[in-house]
């Protein structure tokens, strides 16, 4: 397995090697919300808090960012998508990773009923990923059929129980996939059976441990799991990425075709939601700038996919608004 620390230490290399750098006239502004001089101007500490899909991202953004600006710190953690919303909307965080929009119903009145004001910051795209073992002859799955497994009515056990597949298969199934808390469940059981958080109880619920879905599905001829691309990506040596058909045809997970729509339903944005209160400190705000504005090479450098002009745009322009700028 190629390991992310690996992955990141590279990216950062290649960044580097461009000139990034967000921060370049630091020198000359003044403290900080969160503390006094330092070289760039900048010092603190910066809190981020849950998707583990997205946090393999913030953590090459902010290793980038803190070689610039080593005062600052930014600290990320990993306690799911709604975990993270349950931090940040009562203000123990001053970020929150996401893989899908927070709850209108349940996560947006707690942060109102806490005066947590946010704005919803696209950071890169994702394709989420259906993987299997590279034993296995089937190549491409349609909603249909992920749905005849996922459902939670479903009692199909075996490969050969679904049907009209692209080849014979009749392993045993063995279904690996994410707790309840993360952003990529709920997003996995709204595109595939038709309403978020209703899945088959009847699997391994690796939590937030996405490399258990590797360890698991790679490990068991009849292995089905999902997960964020670059967990792909990392593993492509072990792994299968199986194309998905939805409605018009099998489309592989890749750049192109999320950034052009036709991976579907399966393409999604992966986002950061920070808190008006936390970008009126300086150092977040250049952070979360910094994040959009080298989106390419931070992307590329953790195994995402970057956004297109028009997202990049779009989300320097709602942290621009909500900072005040």
């Amino acid at each position: 397995m190629i390991s992310k620390k690996w992955l990141l230490a590279v990216g950062a290399s290649t960044v580097l090697a461009f000139g990034v750098a967000a921060c370049g006239d630091d020198e000359e502004s003044s403290d900080s919300g969160s503390g006094g001089d330092t070289a760039s101007g900048l010092s603190g500490t910066i809190r981020v808090d849950g998707s583990s899909t997205v946090a393999p991202l913030t953590e090459a953004a902010a290793e980038l960012f803190q070689q610039e600006n080593p005062d600052v710190q930014v600290t990320v953690g990993t306690s799911g998508t709604g975990g993270g919303f349950e931090k940040f909307c009562v203000g123990e965080t001053d970020i929150s990773d996401a893989s899908r929009p927070i709850d209108d119903a349940e996560e947006v009145p707690i942060c109102e009923e806490n005066a947590v004001e946010y704005e919803e910051v696209v950071v890169a795209n994702d394709a989420l990923t259906v993987v299997g073992s590279p034993e296995n002859p089937v190549t491409c799955l349609t909603v249909d059929q992920l749905n005849q497994v996922w459902a939670p009515d479903s009692e199909i056990t075996s490969w050969s129980d679904i049907t009209d597949l692209d080849a014979e298969f009749t392993e045993e199934l063995q279904l690996f996939g994410p707790g309840t808390d993360s952003g990529t469940f709920d997003y996995f059981t709204d595109a595939i059976n038709g309403e978020e958080g209703v899945q088959r109880k009847d699997y391994n619920n690796v939590g937030e441990d996405d490399n258990a879905t590797v360890t698991g599905v790679s490990g068991a001829p009849g292995g089905m799991g999902y997960f964020g691309f670059s967990f792909f990506e990392e593993n492509a040596d072990t792994l299968k990425a199986f194309e998905i058909d939805g409605g018009d045809g099998c489309v592989a997970p890749t750049a192109e075709t999320v950034q052009d729509g036709s991976y579907t339903p399966l393409g999604r944005e992966l986002f950061i939601y920070p808190s008006s209160e936390a970008l009126q400190d300086e150092a977040v705000q250049e952070f979360v700038s910094f994040y959009i504005e080298n989106q390419e090479e931070i992307t590329t450098a953790a195994g995402f996919i970057p956004m297109t002009e028009d997202q990049t745009a779009e989300s320097q322009e709602a942290v621009d608004a909500l900072a005040g700028a």
